[in-house]
């Protein structure tokens, strides 16, 4: 993929929706954009200018339709090359004479997924924590996840990354000056030196111990175990409005795993019904109760509607007293009957209120795993300069932390991750 990225051909696809519909947008990006749309529609309009024109297939000079044009130049534009983007009628067959008469011109082929972004990204238009939050934007299902995704998307990590580089960079300008006058009588140690970087280091702590992006592009999972024939199943079905899990009075109906995606105002969370806990003779079973213990443990949270006596150790636990309904119980939990809807106001609205605790506020920032990671490493490089008398110790640490946040930017050592990105958008992406 590294070597599409070039400035040697010229990119076509289709960038609005799946046709058909009523308007469509491909777009050509690259060094014969122009020539080609010059070829197909005639004279170009000024730059950022919206003019109608006739399109015709420079091979035989059929009509393909009538179609808006907008140019916009590089470096100014979105990928950093020329790029042409016609707006076209968006019946399928409309779509391919335009894409098919654009390919036929020579230095042009169709765009790999991503490519658009990646054209951005290679051009100094966007970073990489640009591109992760456009992915994220794109995949977004829920309004919380849309602001997040355009938190990142929109810039704001890298104006953060680019502030901690300059600070670092500075901060290692004055190791170095303490390294080259270390046996000058004038060449006092710098006692503000650690103080500035202990700061720098408090600053980074506040994003890493902040709540990661993955439990909300993913959903907050949600664990609902408990012994055979407690309602666990039912109680998934309740929560999510809709059939997804089998309800029998037989125990053990439920053997495997079901996950059952939703959203309870605008949160993502992922209902997990599992395999009831009990001790079993029958082989599939006793798979489906070790899978059962393993997504209780590794939830977010779990709901437990067995006795509380038998309830696993849990950091988000809600003991709930399923099957209210059918008559007065002496265990402790909240009563919810899946028949009755009894209880499930209350604990969807225990569900959000723990939720907010583990998803970004807002417009909050925040990262996921690989940024996280990095951002980890750099503050701990940090706080190990900040204790350290050695300017050339000093020194290699300040190195090691601006590494670390060249990576999470994309300046340094990412090419292996671009693949696996980019796959993630759309052709005309």
């Amino acid at each position: 993929m590294a070597a599409l990225v070039t400035a040697n051909d010229t990119i076509v696809a289709l960038s609005s929706g799946r046709p058909p519909a009523a308007i469509a947008v491909v777009r050509t990006s690259g060094p014969q954009a122009f020539a080609a749309a010059e070829r197909i529609a005639g004279e170009l309009p000024a730059a950022r200018t919206a003019v109608l024109r006739r399109l015709a297939d420079p091979a035989n000079g059929s009509l393909i339709d009538q179609a808006l044009i907008v140019r916009f130049d590089g470096p100014n534009s979105s990928t950093g090359e020329d790029i042409v983007e016609y707006q076209c009628h968006g019946g399928r067959a409309t779509i391919d004479a335009l894409i098919n008469a654009l390919i036929g011109e020579a230095g042009m082929r169709l765009a790999e997924p991503g490519e658009f972004t990646r054209r951005a990204l290679a051009n100094g238009r966007i970073d990489l924590t640009e591109a992760e939050g456009l992915a994220d934007l794109l995949a977004a299902e829920t309004e919380l996840q849309r602001r997040s995704a355009m938190a990142r998307a929109g810039g704001a990590l890298r104006a953060r990354l680019d502030d901690w580089r300059e600070r670092l960079l500075a901060l290692a300008a004055r190791a170095e000056v303490a390294i080259d006058y270390a046996d000058e009588e004038d060449g006092a140690e710098d006692v503000e030196l650690r103080s500035a970087i202990r700061m720098l280091a408090d600053d980074m702590a506040l994003l890493v111990e902040a709540p990661r992006v993955e439990p909300l592009r993913d959903g907050i999972r949600v664990a609902v175990a408990g012994p055979p024939n407690a309602g666990k199943s039912s109680l998934v079905n309740a929560l999510a409005q809709s059939e997804k899990a089998i309800v029998t009075p037989i125990a053990g109906t439920t053997r495997d795993v079901i996950e059952v995606p939703i959203a309870i105002a605008g949160t993502p969370f992922v209902l997990v019904d599992t395999a009831g806990l009990r001790e079993s003779a029958d082989v599939v079973e006793n798979i489906g109760i070790g899978r059962a213990r393993q997504e209780a443990e590794g939830s977010d949270m779990l709901i437990w509607l067995g006795s509380s006596h038998d309830a696993p150790n849990h950091r988000e636990l809600i003991q709930v007293v399923a099957k209210s309904d059918l008559g007065v119980s002496e265990a402790l939990g909240l009563p919810v009957s899946a028949i009755t809807g009894q209880g499930l106001d209350q604990l969807t609205v225990e569900l959000l209120r723990r939720a907010s605790a583990m998803l970004p506020r807002g417009d909050e920032l925040a990262l996921d795993r690989r940024q996280h990671d990095l951002l980890s490493e750099a503050q701990a490089a940090l706080c190990r300069a900040g204790e350290l008398d050695d300017a050339v110790l000093i020194a290699e640490e300040l190195r090691v932390a601006r590494l670390a946040i060249d990576r999470i930017s994309g300046r340094a050592g990412v090419e292996d991750l671009l693949d696996t990105l980019f796959g993630r958008f759309c052709l005309g992406k």
